[in-house]
């Protein structure tokens, strides 16, 4: 089975700090990104769209608090899961940036296992949120189903209805095999009842699309003799 790596925008102007979390992330099997200032880590988060951020309060060029608040204002970015870093000192700094929608915080000096706890937790209750809402994030796919749109990193994909509600489908039931029995009966109807090659045709064509981004692309596995399923 593939896995989708989830990918972390680590903050912060100390360069020990970052070579630390990113060596403890990456051995968690985190993609780790890593910005050393306030604009830069704007224009990875809007280019990039981790599936977290952890961000220091105190950065050169603008603050963390401004860095969260500009994320959250911005639609791209608006439901990223954030953790912020701060000093015990930063009581009134960090109550704002719970305010301004950051999801939790952690002071300095931290725990490298604890970290990776809160990660855990903080992108566990962002998925079942997604999952239950009108969004949906899956590794670096994201759907709007209120819009009937589907992004791939900070790129929307052009989907066709039935491309569409076969990824919706897979993608909400991440894990599960459907057959193409299923699928058929499920996306297209009982009218197309045994043609297949529909299914087949589809699911090529969403791979095709999907391939800028090849372990997204991989992660619609054939199931020999079976179906189809997105891996976890």
């Amino acid at each position: 089975m593939i896995k989708i790596k989830q990918k972390v925008l680590v903050v912060d102007d100390e360069d020990n700090i970052r070579m630390l979390v990113r060596f403890n992330l990456e051995k968690a099997g985190y993609e780790v990104s890593e910005a050393d200032d306030g604009h830069k880590a704007i224009e990875m988060a809007v280019n990039l769209i981790p599936d977290i951020v952890i961000l220091d309060l105190m950065l050169p060029g603008i603050d963390g608090l401004e860095v969260c608040r500009n994320l959250k204002r911005n639609p791209r970015t608006a439901a990223l899961p954030i953790i912020m870093l701060t000093a015990k000192s930063d009581e009134i700094d960090r109550v704002i940036g719970l305010e301004l929608g950051a999801d939790d915080y952690m002071t300095k000096p931290f725990s490298q296992r604890e970290l990776v706890a809160r990660i855990k937790a903080v992108l566990r209750r962002s998925n079942v949120l997604a999952g239950n809402g009108e969004e949906l994030a899956l590794g670096r796919l994201r759907m709007n189903f209120s819009q009937y749109e589907a992004w791939l990193d900070n790129e929307k994909l052009e989907l066709t209805p039935k491309e569409y509600e076969l990824l919706k489908l897979l993608a909400e039931n991440a894990g599960k095999v459907f057959s193409r029995e299923q699928l058929l009966e499920k996306i297209w109807g009982y009218e197309y009842f045994g043609d297949t090659r529909t299914v087949d045709v589809h699911v090529r064509h969403l791979r095709a699309k999907l391939e800028r981004v090849p372990e997204m692309a991989e992660a619609i596995e054939t199931v020999r003799g079976v179906g189809y399923r997105l891996a976890k």
